[in-house]
């Protein structure tokens, strides 16, 4: 992995066949998804999501690349996906929750 390079991008948040629910932060959960829990594994989109992660874990291409070609994976096997947007929490905020 190129050290230089971050492995997370804007979380995405996946919708997997039964119960599961997983929201994808980094290329390694991504890469655990892929190969672990992704319901099938020979449709054209999820093979280049595959290669396009390990692009992305050796830094040929951005985190960013490689979540628009997850997004294409997940269309491709009916799997809905949203952005997981993060709220950032102000200081007087976190320490009325910080209370508890």
């Amino acid at each position: 992995m190129c050290r230089n390079t971050p492995s997370s991008f804007t979380p995405v948040g996946l919708a997997l066949p039964g119960p599961t629910r997983k929201i994808v932060r980094t290329l390694g959960e991504a890469a655990h998804v892929l190969i672990k829990d992704w319901p099938f594994d020979d449709g054209e989109e999820y093979v280049a999501a595959v290669k396009a992660c390990v692009d992305a874990i050796s830094g040929k291409i951005t985190p960013e690349q490689f979540r628009q070609a997850l997004l294409r994976a997940a269309d491709e096997a009916g799997i809905a996906a949203l952005t997981v947007v993060q709220r950032r929490v102000g200081k007087r905020r976190l320490a009325q929750h910080s209370k508890f």
